[in-house]
């Protein structure tokens, strides 16, 4: 009887590559069952790492965390220090509320008051010398609320020839208490010309933490006809302020023109950055 030949040499087993991507093959068996054994004859395969994240069907939790391997304490040690990170960037995360408010600091008045009569003590000096007759009974409010300190001032403006106000200046200072109106301050002054048809929006620099300046003028050159507004809007820290200037003139002392923009804008700057400082305590 001949000797049957000895079977083929097997090629030896490739070894696993390196890959960016950290977890198995879907299409292996090991991918699928992590826990099978390899068959008999097939190369050995490293072992896989359990996903500490995956859902195990049927369940709404992860598995329970494998067992470190014998030999060392590298997975307990791994399990450990992730948890330490955790608990680090919680407090991390919590730190950063507190100090940005997240949980309810308290107002960023800068100091400002809402006084009872506002018209007493706002400045409107550099009006003066277009309007030099004072307004013998202004109109003026206060409102004082845990959430909001509010007070206003409106007042009509006389030229020394003038039965009837010739224009008119309004304020108006407004105390947070509660929320930060920065985004909605924004929101409705930055955005004006969009919601109202023929305005001008200007940022204004140098008062308060930001502020924006509101014109129109429909009396297209004319001196009798047409009329002129000006609003400048302040927001500093959770303290908001306005000063409105408004001049019709049909209504208007037919002896002289009327201001232009520019000279009542100037004013407005002046005047709101003196009121500011007389309504800090």
């Amino acid at each position: 009887m001949s000797t049957p030949p000895p079977p083929p040499e097997q090629p030896p087993p490739i070894p696993p590559q390196p890959t960016a991507y950290p977890y198995p093959n879907p299409q292996s068996p090991s991918a699928q069952n992590p826990y099978a054994q390899p068959a008999a004859g097939d190369p050995p395969t490293a072992p896989q790492q359990a996903n500490p994240y995956a859902v195990q069907p049927g369940h709404g939790y992860p598995p329970p965390a494998a067992p470190p391997a014998a030999g060392g304490n590298a997975a307990g040690r791994a399990v450990l220090w992730a948890v330490v990170g955790a608990v680090v960037a919680s407090a991390a995360w919590a730190g950063a509320l507190l100090l940005t408010g997240g949980f309810g600091s308290s107002a960023d008045l800068r100091g400002y008051r809402a006084p009872a009569n506002l018209c007493s003590s706002a400045d409107y000096s550099s009006f003066k010398d277009e309007y030099p007759v004072d307004d013998s009974s202004p109109t003026k409010n206060v409102m004082k609320d845990p959430a909001l300190d509010q007070s206003f001032c409106s007042l009509s403006l006389k030229k020394t020839s003038s039965s009837y106000g010739d224009a008119y200046l309004s304020m108006e200072v407004d105390l947070h208490r509660k929320t930060d109106p920065a985004p909605e301050f924004t929101a409705t002054w930055k955005n004006y010309g969009d919601s109202h048809s023929d305005y001008d929006v200007t940022p204004v620099q140098g008062i308060g933490d930001e502020a924006y300046l509101v014109t129109q003028d429909t009396s297209k050159g004319s001196t009798t006809s047409g009329s002129r507004y000006a609003t400048l809007a302040v927001r500093d820290g959770w303290t908001t302020f306005t000063m409105y200037y408004s001049a019709y003139f049909s209504s208007y002392d037919s002896d002289t023109d009327p201001p232009t923009l520019d000279d009542v804008t100037g004013w407005l700057k002046t005047d709101t950055k003196s009121t500011l400082e007389q309504l800090k305590d």
